[in-house]
């Protein structure tokens, strides 16, 4: 099983806009992003997002390229300061490949908690827009396969 981990892109300030919709830069790198994932074959049966305005509207942006079979859905546990324990639990349950699209510092410690099972050890920078690739390796051990971020692709 793969988990993708997805830093919402890049939003308009919160003095343009209270609601911190993505911006045009975060529109065209997820989209750049998306359209590699693509390419590459890469398939989720399910996209989560944290149901802020930023996440949702990066999530809409990546289920248009990837499809994903059981669709989009808002889901508790992916804000900034959400435990990462709740989806470190909630990722026992699926076998299928998933992709969680969230903020920092959540992403970040659910990344540290589920590869070397400290949340408060920074293993690798998360950037608005881009995807952190994990696999299941074991019965409940994690390693990251892989990292995309949107300079690589623009």
């Amino acid at each position: 099983m793969k988990v993708y981990l997805v830093q919402h892109g890049v939003p308009k300030p919160e003095s343009e806009d209270p609601q911190k919709p993505l911006s045009e830069q975060g529109k065209k790198e997820v989209e750049a992003v998306a359209k590699i994932l693509k390419e590459k074959g890469i398939k989720v049966s399910r996209i989560f997002h944290s149901g802020k305005l930023r996440a949702r509207e990066t999530a809409e942006i990546l289920a248009d390229y990837l499809s994903p079979e059981k669709g989009l859905s808002q889901a508790e546990g992916l804000n900034p300061l959400d435990s990462p324990e709740i989806w470190e639990e909630k990722l026992k349950d699926f076998e299928e490949d998933i992709m969680l699209v969230g903020h920092l510092p959540h992403l970040q410690k659910l990344c540290s908690k589920l590869v070397i099972g400290d949340s408060e050890k920074p293993i690798l920078k998360f950037r608005q827009g881009g995807v952190v690739a994990l696999e299941r390796e074991e019965k409940w051990q994690w390693i990251i396969i892989w990292t995309l971020y949107p300079d690589f692709v623009i």
